[in-house]
């Protein structure tokens, strides 16, 4: 995965901060949060903090980087099963639901009330 991920902005013509933490844990709390379900902000405190992570997934989402990973691991599952990289078809399915046999205003019309003899 490490090639796929874009490298830290230090030494470049744009300038900016340097990578406080590796890129392999700012990973690991990822795949912490959506392993485990969590909220960000319980993330364990032996991964960065969380303001960080979530930077760092909010930014790789924006610019495509999470596409290019799924893609290229992708095609390697499907190479390594000995298909082509790209599939050449989807399939797609759908399922219809029926809300009511007598149509859509039958489900919009107020319940009748029911008179009780017993209740006065």
């Amino acid at each position: 995965m490490e090639p796929l991920l874009p490298g830290s902005k230090f030494g470049t013509a744009r300038g900016g901060r340097p990578q406080e933490f590796p890129t392999r844990e700012i990973v690991n709390g990822i795949r912490y949060v959506l392993r485990t379900g969590c909220a960000w902000r319980l993330m364990p405190h032996d991964l960065p903090p969380w303001w960080t992570v979530y930077h760092y997934m909010r930014r790789w989402k924006r610019d495509g980087t999470w596409s290019r990973i799924h893609d290229k691991l992708r095609g390697d599952v499907r190479q390594s099963e000995g298909r082509e990289r790209m599939p050449s078809a989807a399939i797609m399915d759908t399922q219809s639901v029926k809300t009511t046999s007598r149509g859509a205003f039958a489900v919009t019309m107020r319940a009748r009330k029911s008179v009780d003899a017993s209740v006065t």
